[in-house]
């Protein structure tokens, strides 16, 4: 089902639930398409409580499921989740504010999906609190102030966290394989937006498209060109 490596578990999610007191709510947090040349940047928020028992079996953080693995683990971790929403800042926000506040932007439009109460505290993956780290540029898209824990790799080691990353990447890739329909050439349906070599030469051809990221360089294209 999956590519082996490092299996998640509820150890620090618990720890940090432990302080929250009866009732706390995690929320674990990741997000998907930072690097991609085209396409939103997608974030994905799993909500836990210390009751909801032990992951699904065969869950990691999704860069090591197969797409079909990613596929079937979905519905299971919407199932085991307290609630499960992914949030995306399309292109003109990536380009219009910069990446962190796209990250911010699709956070808030996670949160804004969630049926029910605030979670109480983030674990978010990484070293850099894109959480916290708000600007000028992105008033309109303020998170939550509420402690945020930081794990590096905390995709391939805490359960809530890869349930994130599972569902944000099933969902921003079956968006990518819908722009590939509408928008052909790009091999979007393969890449999601990244820098194959098939993209590339297709941005070469075609120019970039309304939803390339046109602020950054793209290969092959003039900056300021646009189809």
């Amino acid at each position: 089902m999956t590519t082996g490596g490092v299996i998640p578990d509820r150890a620090l999610e618990l720890d940090i639930l432990s302080g929250l007191g009866p009732g706390g709510v995690l929320a674990g947090v990741d997000e998907v398409g930072r690097g991609s040349l085209a396409g939103p940047v997608s974030v994905g928020i799993a909500l836990v409580d210390a009751d909801v028992g032990q992951a699904p079996d065969g869950l990691r953080d999704s860069k090591r499921m197969t797409p079909a693995a990613r596929e079937r683990m979905a519905p299971k971790v919407r199932s085991w989740a307290l609630d499960v929403a992914v949030g995306h800042a399309g292109p003109d926000v990536v380009d219009g504010r910069g990446v962190i506040a796209a990250l911010r932007w699709a956070a808030r439009d996670a949160l804004d999906r969630l049926r029910g109460p605030l979670p109480d505290a983030v674990l978010l993956d990484g070293r850099h609190n894109w959480w916290a780290d708000g600007s000028l540029f992105d008033l309109d898209s303020a998170l939550p102030h509420i402690p945020v824990h930081m794990r590096v790799r905390a995709d391939a080691s805490c359960s809530a966290v890869a349930a994130a990353s599972v569902v944000a990447k099933v969902e921003r890739d079956a968006m990518m394989v819908a722009l590939d329909e509408r928008h052909p050439g790009y091999d979007w349906a393969r890449n999601k937006g990244y820098a194959s070599p098939a993209h590339i030469r297709g941005l070469a051809r075609l120019g970039p498209s309304a939803h390339h990221r046109t602020s950054w360089h793209l290969p092959g294209v003039t900056q300021g060109e646009a189809t």
